[in-house]
């Protein structure tokens, strides 16, 4: 039977390296992303030299019109989703009292109200089928926080206890849900900092470097290809950082 995969935010990063090594387990993946859609044209194209089939819509995650239509029209198409990885996010790094209403919604809306969004238009699905796997792609500041950080801190430690609270609510209907708690990987989101802050951060990690998003993709296919009864985890990956 054919798998489908929803991945949002995968257009660069995180997102577009788990899309790519999906590839290799689905034979139908869709993918979004809002501020790339060059780039998410291009992991649509790289995703069908696969042989895998895709749909790649640019769109806001944080907007619930979008995401209904996005999964209605998977639905429609391809007649079930197997697996949900609500990866997209942002990041701001700054004072609390330098933060405003406005970046603080956009924070809420982008890393958090879109797991909720997704989920609640996926889970009747997986449901319907007594099979599925949601896997949200979270953060080490989400457990413990991070100093001027504290809106991203607040969006992840919403997507750990979302996760946590859902998995035991999803079990009975054998569905998983799981997070990976994301120590510092090296993406665009580190583009805020300076070289030496870079290396001042790398020096505080035990592995002495940040992850690949190739790592965490690698690290996201064995949770998904994991027994069932693997769910409602934060499963952190930070090379010793906490």
């Amino acid at each position: 039977m054919s798998k489908t995969a929803i991945i949002t935010g995968a257009s660069t990063g995180i997102g577009k390296a788990i899309a790519l090594e999906l590839a290799g387990h689905y034979d139908r993946i869709a993918i979004t992303s809002y501020r790339h859609p060059k780039e998410l044209e291009n992991t649509k194209e790289l995703l069908e030299s696969f042989g895998t089939e895709c749909i790649a819509r640019a769109g806001d995650c944080g907007n619930y019109a979008f995401v209904q239509d996005f999964v209605t029209e998977i639905a429609s198409v391809w007649g079930r989703i197997d697996t949900l990885v609500n990866n997209a996010g942002i990041s701001s790094v700054g004072l609390l009292t330098d933060l405003t209403v406005e970046e603080w919604e956009r924070l809420l809306r982008t890393n958090l109200s879109s797991v909720f969004y997704y989920c609640h238009e996926v889970v009747p699905l997986m449901v319907k089928e007594h099979a599925g796997r949601i896997l949200n792609i979270s953060s080490i500041w989400g457990e413990s926080g991070a100093s001027c950080e504290a809106a991203y801190s607040a969006t992840k430690g919403g997507v750990n206890a979302l996760t946590q609270a859902l998995g035991k609510e999803l079990a009975p209907s054998g569905i998983s849900v799981n997070a990976i708690s994301c120590g510092v990987i090296h993406t665009n989101m580190n583009a805020c900092f300076s070289e030496e802050e870079i290396e001042q951060l790398e020096e505080s990690i035990p592995f002495g470097r940040m992850a690949t998003p190739e790592e965490v993709a690698a690290f996201a296919a064995k949770i998904l290809s994991s027994p069932s009864y693997l769910t409602g985890q934060i499963l952190r990956f930070d090379g010793g950082f906490l």
